[in-house]
C-alpha cells in the first residue's frame, strides 16, 4: 500500500521540528485511501480541519502586526491567499512532502503524491501534528518558518493573481495599450469607510462591475468580472 514507509527522520529534518510523539507524524501524513485499503484506521482529515484553524489564527496575528495601516478588508484578503489551496500545495512542495503521505494502492497509481487536494490536507495535517505534540508556540514557530517573509510570499500571489494584468495582457496583442478603461461610477460613505464601484470598459462595452474599499480593489474585482466574460 502506497510503497514503504515514509522515512519520518528525513521529514523532521526538512521542517526543523522534531516530533516526540512519532505517530502524530504518521497519522498527518495518512491520506484516507491508505485506510480504505487497509492500512492505519486513522487517517489525517480530522487534523487538517485542526491545521486550517491554527494556520489562520498564526497568520492573522502576524499579518496583523507586521501590516499596521492595513484595514480588515484587506488582511482579511491577505490571509485568505497565503492559506489558499495554490499556497498550501506549494510549500508542502518546497519540503518535499508528497513523498511522504501514505496513499493507497489506486491513488498511488494515479498520481495522488502530485495532487493539489492531497498536498494541501496533508500540510493542514501536518500543522495540526505539530500543535498536538508541541503545543500552539511550536506551531506558530513552524508555520512562520516555513512561510518565510509573509511580504515576499504575498507578493509573490498577488502577481500571479493579478486579473488587471491579465487582462491587459489578454487584450493587448489585439486590441492595443488603450483598450481598457476603468470607470469610477460610485463612492459612497463616511472616509474612514469609503466604499468605491467602478466598471471596466473595453472598445465601447461594459465587461465587467467591481466594489472594494479602495479604488485599486474595485479595479481588480471589476477585472476579474472581466476575464469570466472573455472566458480566461
Amino acid at each position: 500500500m502506497g510503497g514503504s514507509e515514509p522515512d519520518i527522520q528525513a521529514l523532521e529534518e526538512r521542517i526543523g521540528y522534531r516530533f516526540r510523539d512519532p505517530k502524530l507524524l504518521l497519522r498527518s501524513l495518512t491520506h484516507p485511501s491508505f485506510v480504505r485499503s487497509g492500512g492505519d484506521l486513522v487517517h489525517n482529515q480530522r487534523m487538517e480541519f485542526l491545521g486550517d484553524a491554527i494556520l489562520g489564527m498564526t497568520l492573522a496575528e502576524a499579518l496583523f502586526h507586521e501590516l499596521p495601516e492595513e484595514r480588515e478588508g484587506a488582511l482579511t484578503r491577505y490571509r485568505s491567499i497565503l492559506v489558499n489551496g495554490r499556497q498550501l500545495s506549494q510549500l508542502a512542495g518546497e519540503i518535499g512532502l508528497g513523498a511522504y503521505v501514505r496513499l493507497g494502492d489506486a491513488e498511488e497509481a494515479q498520481g495522488g503524491r502530485r495532487r493539489t487536494s492531497i498536498l494541501e490536507d496533508a500540510f493542514e495535517a501536518l500543522v495540526a501534528a505539530i500543535y498536538l505534540d508541541g503545543g500552539l508556540e511550536a506551531a506558530r514557530s513552524s508555520i512562520l518558518q516555513l512561510y518565510g517573509p509573509l511580504q515576499k510570499r504575498l507578493d509573490q500571489q498577488l502577481e500571479a493573481h493579478n486579473p488587471k494584468g491579465k487582462l491587459q495582457e489578454l487584450l493587448q496583442p489585439t486590441l492595443g495599450n488603450d483598450s481598457i478603461e476603468y470607470r469610477l461610477i460610485e463612492e459612497s460613505g463616511p472616509d474612514h469607510e469609503k466604499e468605491f464601484t467602478v466598471e471596466v470598459w473595453v472598445e465601447g462595452a461594459c465587461r465587467g462591475r467591481g466594489t472594494g474599499n479602495a479604488k485599486k480593489t474595485a479595479e481588480e474585482d471589476a477585472a476579474r468580472q472581466a476575464l469570466q466574460s472573455f472566458e480566461i
